[in-house]
């Protein structure tokens, strides 16, 4: 997986990253395009970059799941814990048999991107419907 330049505020390796060039990173194109990207069946990868947006867009799906198995009424401050428990949570990651996508990737960290999506994804201190309903679609008809 090619390194790209991230924003984060948390320690360790994401830390490591170049410093983004421009304001947005990443992280910030996947969660701008995460609604759109989410209905594809197919994606073109024509790059190291696409495969770290496709990885993304698949923990997005991910975390809003979690979020939605929390219920409505989770309140923000519950959601950073529940998805910081999940960033760090085992589950099948690249390398690992059970990934969906298996040929393409290497173990990255996903802490920072739970992290701005509940930032989204609650507005008002509540769950936005707008980010909520898109929890059952899959990308590539993929899941983590």
């Amino acid at each position: 997986m090619v390194l790209l330049p991230i924003k984060t505020k948390l320690r360790g390796p994401p830390s490591l990253a170049p410093a983004p060039p421009a304001e947005d990173d990443v992280i910030d194109e996947a969660l701008d395009l995460f609604r759109a990207n989410c209905l594809f069946r197919n994606f073109e990868i024509k790059g190291s970059a696409d495969r770290v947006l496709i990885y993304l867009i698949l923990f997005i799906s991910d975390c809003l799941s979690c979020l939605s198995k929390a219920g409505k009424n989770t309140s923000q401050k519950e959601a950073v814990k529940i998805l910081n428990s999940r960033a760090l949570d085992q589950f099948a990651l690249p390398g690992d048999p059970t990934f969906p996508l298996n040929a393409l990737y290497t173990s990255p960290a996903r802490q920072e991107l739970a992290n701005r999506l509940v930032e989204r994804v609650y507005v008002d201190g509540k769950q936005s419907k707008w980010w909520m309903c898109f929890q059952k679609k899959k990308f590539m008809n993929k899941s983590l």
